[in-house]
């Protein structure tokens, strides 16, 4: 099998992580992965923002897990965040930052990590803790938050692949 195609179909989501952190040079294949996405027009509306430092990680997780009206964490101990946001002003802003999402997961799955989509982004970006955020950090411009990627060693291995669904593809001839 041909190995892009055999990381497409072996790469699932992880939710039990080490503590190890996700070496530099790893990280940045990741999210070079992300920046090669394809996009509307080309018009590359993703911006990511990776995420080592543990107290802004654990600030995150604590935004996250609210929205949901809970305290654990919703990045599952995963010791790397890889926000994904997009220009708002972009009309395939969520499809092209979904694609660049999908890219680092199978970018990560390909060089050993375990990763996981972890919504709410949006929700997130759109509080004033989150605006707040952005700003401390630096970012100009008005964005959507589309996913939080988190990344890092599996604790439990990878999980093996579910059935698929039948019949849910369609030819016509």
């Amino acid at each position: 099998m041909n190995e892009t195609i055999r990381t497409l179909t072996e790469r699932r989501s992880v939710r039990a992580y080490t503590d190890k952190q996700v070496p530099e040079e790893v990280l940045n294949e990741i999210l070079e992965a992300g920046r090669f996405a394809p996009s509307g027009m080309n018009r590359q509306p993703a911006l990511f923002i990776a995420v080592q430092d543990k107290e802004t990680r654990d600030t995150l997780s604590r935004m996250n897990a609210a929205i949901m009206g809970n305290s654990g964490d919703p990045f599952y101990g995963a010791p790397t965040v890889v926000l994904v946001l997009v220009d708002a002003s972009v009309g395939t802003g969520v499809e092209d930052g979904a694609l660049a999402m999908g890219n680092m997961l199978n970018a990560a799955y390909s060089l050993g990590l375990g990763s996981c989509w972890i919504h709410r982004a949006k929700e997130m970006f759109e509080s004033e803790e989150g605006k707040a955020l952005l700003r401390k950090w630096g970012v100009q411009g008005e964005y959507r938050g589309v996913g939080c990627c988190i990344l890092g060693y599996p604790a439990d291995g990878f999980p093996a692949a579910k059935p698929r669904r039948e019949g849910n593809v369609l030819y016509i001839r």
